[in-house]
């Protein structure tokens, strides 16, 4: 069940920052920030699902998740195809994460 929280987490944490980055890098409108703030705050909540013992190891295993979950964006949303080293470090940080999570 971690895992799902964790992806969740990912999912919120990128829609909610991109919609900062669409209002601060791309001029849009400043009411963005009323439902990135919600999504961050869901974002953060979701973290604190994750069935380990301490927020730490939680931040901890979230980044390879939320590693994978960029490369996503990068691929599906802004169309650029990630590059083996890309992939590679994505593979590394996932297996850290199945470390983390498994140990708990």
């Amino acid at each position: 069940m971690s895992y799902v929280f964790l992806a969740l987490a990912a999912v919120l944490e990128i829609t909610g920052c991109y919609l900062f980055w669409m209002w601060a890098r791309m001029g849009r409108s400043p009411l963005l920030l009323i439902p990135a703030l919600v999504i961050l705050a869901l974002f953060a909540f979701s973290l604190t699902r994750v069935d380990v013992a301490y927020a730490g190891r939680a931040f901890a295993a979230y980044a390879g998740i939320y590693v994978i979950a960029s490369l996503t964006w990068l691929l599906l949303a802004e169309r650029a195809r990630p590059t083996l080293a890309d992939l590679a470090g994505s593979a590394l940080c996932l297996t850290g994460t199945i470390v983390i999570v498994a140990s708990r």
